[in-house]
């Protein structure tokens, strides 16, 4: 790979986006390397979550590559903006839990990356932000989907027809980030979360991912049967009798994600 780091260790796989000169801009390189590696990560049993951040600490990703974007015609934009929500969507629907480990800008690209994960750990001196209209755009990688699902409608429209950037802490009150760390410290604390996931009975875990996701696009009472139906399937599972043993015998529980 030329643009991406991608380390395994204790059960997560780190990718770095390693593009600090350009300050980690997405061009289709970096999405097509982005995609392959978010896929051999999910098919790796020895992965449990996945970790994406960006090299150099002064940004995440700053945004899409204006370079191979501004004498795009409609087509070519089509075909960019389309491979790009297929990295997104492909790592929303990974069945591994994916963290963000943000220091420095997201911005634009950066920021739909960010919102594609299903946790954000951001470092003190973060900012986030969709500036698309700044360029006579709009996001096109999911932003205008995702925010308003994250944040609610009126700040995501703010954000977007401002195109102002929004701190570490207010992305926190807002429900942005789960997590604000002094600079420098997202990395550590995504690991330290990843580590807490990997710890877990793997085969709920990824049952309660697609729960949560799917009763996102469907209305609740759809959502609670599927979330019914996964629950009992569960009870079929060498993990749930090994959970509940281990509570009633007050021990931590071994399991073997069967």
């Amino acid at each position: 790979m030329n643009y991406l780091i991608c380390e395994k260790s204790e059960g997560i796989g780190i990718i770095t986006i390693n593009r600090p000169q350009v300050l980690n801009a997405l061009n289709s390189k970096v999405y097509q390397e982005l995609l392959k590696t978010v896929l051999d990560l999910e098919a790796d049993p020895e992965v449990r979550v996945i970790i994406i951040t960006g090299a150099g600490g002064k940004a995440f990703v700053a945004g899409a590559d204006i370079a191979e974007m501004k004498d795009m015609h409609v087509m070519e934009a089509l075909d960019f903006v389309k491979l790009g929500n297929q990295v997104f969507s492909t790592i929303e629907d990974l069945t591994k839990p994916v963290i963000a480990a943000v220091e420095g800008f997201a911005l634009g690209g950066g920021c739909e990356l960010a919102l594609a994960c299903d946790i954000r750990v951001a470092g003190k001196k973060a900012k986030f932000g969709v500036p698309e209209i700044n360029l006579g755009i709009m996001p096109g990688n999911g932003g205008t989907q995702r925010l308003p699902r994250i944040i609610g409608k009126a700040k995501a429209l703010e954000m977007i027809w401002s195109g102002a950037p929004m701190g570490a802490e207010e992305a926190l009150r807002m429900g942005l980030v789960n997590y604000v760390t002094e600079a420098g410290a997202a990395l550590n604390k995504a690991k330290e979360l990843g580590r807490t996931f990997a710890e877990k009975g793997q085969i709920a875990l990824k049952a309660a991912r697609k729960a949560v996701n799917y009763g996102l696009s469907t209305d609740i009472k759809t959502g609670i049967q599927y979330e019914m139906a996964l629950f009992g399937g569960l009870f079929s599972t060498k993990d749930q009798k090994e959970g509940m043993e281990a509570f009633l015998e007050q021990r931590k529980p071994n399991f073997q994600n069967e």
